[in-house]
């Protein structure tokens, strides 16, 4: 392999369709989690992404991690330089850019993300970054910091974001939880990019709220990460080619 994706489940994944419009081959490689180990030590690729649930696994294989990618605690991209193995994140810059395509400010806003994971820990900075007067992690258990799904229907949130898989193919009828509950709410956006558009957006979007699903966020940090592999700036005009493309050719096979 020269480039790819690892993941313990990736049957819901464009990344195969998006990257080769980026100039290189790319392929799909499904790991157990007792697979991923000897994987990262042999060391056989250029670059690869990281998806569920390895971006907090990975760091410890790692020779360099970036400091952004450190300070969230979670890496999604992964370049080989000559044998030594450098870790970054640029779920970062594609949640920032997935969010301000809403047009919803954070500034002085109440922030709930669903999910105890590296995305859930991504989005939590970037909400941070962006002013969030405050920030809740939401979880079935109280684990790492995070409050309980019941604890936050009452919480007032202003933006929902859902970083969990629910709502993602085949299971499109799930939800992390019924945003109908959360009745301050000024917008949000869901992480899952199959389908276009998950349950919870649909919800938001027939309240007439702002809400987009999680394609634009993975374009995006696809240009970010093909940005280290190849070692080049990429356009802001490719990478919105790039979505035009894989969002008309998802829109077409959903007709």
């Amino acid at each position: 392999m020269e480039y790819g994706l690892i993941g313990e489940k990736l049957g819901h994944s464009y990344s195969a369709e998006i990257h080769p419009l980026l100039g290189y081959n790319y392929e799909l490689k499904e790991l157990k989690p007792e697979e991923v180990e000897p994987f990262l030590k042999k060391r056989d690729f250029k670059g690869i992404n990281v998806t569920i649930p390895y971006k907090q696994v990975v760091m410890k294989y790692l020779d360099e991690i970036d400091d952004k990618a450190l300070e969230i605690g979670a890496v999604n991209t992964i370049c080989n330089r000559d044998g030594k193995l450098c870790g970054y994140n640029t779920d970062f810059v594609g949640m920032k850019a997935l969010i301000k395509r809403t047009g919803v400010s954070l500034n002085g806003k109440r922030v709930l993300i669903a999910g105890s994971g590296g995305t859930s820990k991504t989005a939590a900075a970037v909400a941070k970054s962006l002013g969030a007067a405050s920030v809740y992690r939401l979880s079935r258990s109280e684990k790492e910091g995070c409050i309980t799904y019941k604890q936050a229907e009452n919480m007032g949130a202003d933006f929902f974001i859902n970083t969990t898989p629910c709502g993602m193919y085949p299971n499109v009828l799930s939800e992390s939880m019924d945003i109908n509950l959360l009745k301050d709410l000024k917008g949000m956006v869901d992480a899952v990019y199959n389908p276009l558009k998950t349950v919870s957006v649909k919800k938001a979007l027939k309240r007439g709220l702002p809400a987009e699903g999680g394609l634009y966020m993975l374009v995006v940090q696809a240009v970010a990460a093909a940005e280290k592999f190849l070692d080049k700036k990429i356009s802001q005009d490719e990478t919105e080619r790039i979505y035009n493309i894989i969002l008309k050719s998802k829109e077409e096979k959903s007709l």
